[in-house]
């Protein structure tokens, strides 16, 4: 099943986002299991990131929520809101899936 993540980040975040983002790169390419459908930064109108959406297939939840725990980004402490859920693609690339 797939799982995403929303998450903001705490104000003033930025000097942490960028500090941390090459161990949170990293912890995403070593893990294989994770099979990151997709992820990256959500923008406001100034084109700086103020959080993050990584959607993952995982065996349950908590397989998911481990993933996501492990991630350098929430171990930094850099984000005020987290919302983890089940997620299902309808549309991918203009497509309905179905």
């Amino acid at each position: 099943m797939k799982f995403i993540l929303i998450a903001h980040d705490k104000e003033g975040g930025l000097a942490t986002r960028k500090a941390t983002r090459p161990a949170h790169l990293a912890y995403w390419k070593s893990q294989p299991e994770a099979k990151l459908a997709y992820g990256g930064p959500l923008l406001g109108a100034d084109g700086n990131p103020f959080g993050s959406v990584l959607v993952v297939e995982a065996n349950d939840e908590a397989h998911a929520r481990a993933l996501f725990e492990g991630d350098p980004y929430i171990e930094a402490g850099l984000f005020e809101m987290i919302s983890i859920s089940g997620f299902r693609t309808v549309f991918q690339d203009g497509k309905l899936l179905g």
